[in-house]
């Protein structure tokens, strides 16, 4: 077998396709993927989360972006959208772009299947790479459990789990807290059967 040949863009070619197309993909430093539609379990996560903060941050200096906003990580050249993000103060966008954002403070990611090792992993890294931010969620949809990691100094993560509806989750980076009860409100998980002989 013959190893297909992989075409390389620009970010500029990645943007210029990406705004005229009806499906989103992100950019990983060259390259162009297509992102999967969430499942109904995803999405409840994402919209209990997001209402929460919004309550919570209204009328304060802090912005709360849910899946459609693109964000730029110049370091290690791609253009993702992160499941909720949480920017602090004024916006700041992408050179010559007002559709592409730079300065989130948080950013937290529903995990499937399919991206679940690159959100823990590989995307968590270039997340690092920003100044701005300074924590990550990372909420599993198909059991009740979420990771938290906030930066506590310069190159210093500390980490936290949490998988009872009572707990709590108390954000660091701003003055938030939510129960996993509230975080998974509407969610619905697989019954998996036993078999009996």
């Amino acid at each position: 077998m013959q190893a297909e040949d992989k075409k390389y863009y620009t970010p500029e070619e990645y943007l210029d396709f990406e705004v005229n197309s009806e499906e989103r993909h992100e950019y990983i430093d060259g390259e162009i993927v297509l992102m999967t539609g969430g499942l109904p379990n995803h999405n409840q996560i994402v919209g209990n989360l997001s209402a929460a903060l919004n309550i919570a941050l209204k009328r304060q200096p802090y912005q709360v972006f849910v899946a459609d906003q693109r964000l730029w990580i110049p370091k290690k050249r791609i253009h993702t959208y992160p499941d909720v993000m949480v920017v602090q103060g004024e916006l700041v966008f992408q050179q010559g772009r007002r559709d592409t954002i730079t300065n989130p403070l948080i950013i937290a990611e529903v995990l499937s299947d399919s991206t679940r090792n690159y959100d823990k992993d590989a995307k968590f890294s270039a997340y690092r790479t920003m100044g701005s931010f300074q924590e990550y969620l990372l909420i599993e949809q198909h059991t009740m459990h979420v990771e938290q990691f906030f930066k506590t100094d310069n190159k210093r993560w500390t980490f936290a789990e949490y998988d009872d509806a009572d707990e709590t989750i108390s954000l660091n980076s701003i003055s938030f807290q939510i129960t996993l009860a509230d975080i998974y409100d509407k969610v619905e998980f697989e019954v998996i059967e036993s078999s009996e002989d």
